[in-house]
């Protein structure tokens, strides 16, 4: 009798390897630069190092990185907030001239949502997730996951106005 080949569990390293590229994309949409970006993923993909064992079988590994991605960003907006007094510093002179203007205005127009409105819409319209999926992410339910992106899409609409 032949043996039948079970598929074997992905590896740690395969996972980071497939799918770091699409999380680095993914965090440099939320934080809205490379730096922040790679530290949100390093420390996303260390917590899901520390857990593979139950989230490799059954669980879903980039749906965890990714609400780690969500919650580091919050939570350093929180820490900056209040370590700092006055307002966020604008982008430095030199990112702004490297970027052409239409994407000046959208990243302007983006960065009025919060982390989470923020995520939902990169998931809904990025990454053309559905909103329980967008819920598994976010570690929401489902209505909050609508109401996130509903309540992003009016906010994005009252930018572009006044913009």
């Amino acid at each position: 009798m032949a043996e039948v080949e079970t598929p074997q569990a992905e590896s740690f390293d395969d996972f980071v390897h497939r799918r770091s590229p699409a999380l680095l994309r993914f965090a440099k949409m939320i934080t809205g630069n490379d730096h922040d970006a790679a530290d949100a993923v390093q420390e996303a993909l260390m917590a899901v190092y520390s857990r593979w064992q139950r989230l490799s079988p059954d669980g879903n590994p980039e749906a965890y990185a990714k609400r780690c991605i969500v919650n580091t960003h919050r939570m350093r907006l929180r820490k900056y907030r209040r370590e700092t007094i006055g307002d966020v510093p604008e982008q430095s002179r030199a990112d702004s001239y490297a970027v052409e203007s239409d994407n000046l205005m959208a990243s302007d127009v983006f960065g009025a949502l919060s982390t989470r409105q923020r995520a939902a819409v990169v998931l809904r319209f990025n990454e053309d997730l559905a909103f329980a999926q967008i819920a598994e992410v976010l570690g929401c339910t489902e209505a909050t996951a609508r109401s996130l992106v509903h309540r992003a899409l009016e906010q994005l609409r009252k930018e572009v106005r006044r913009g």
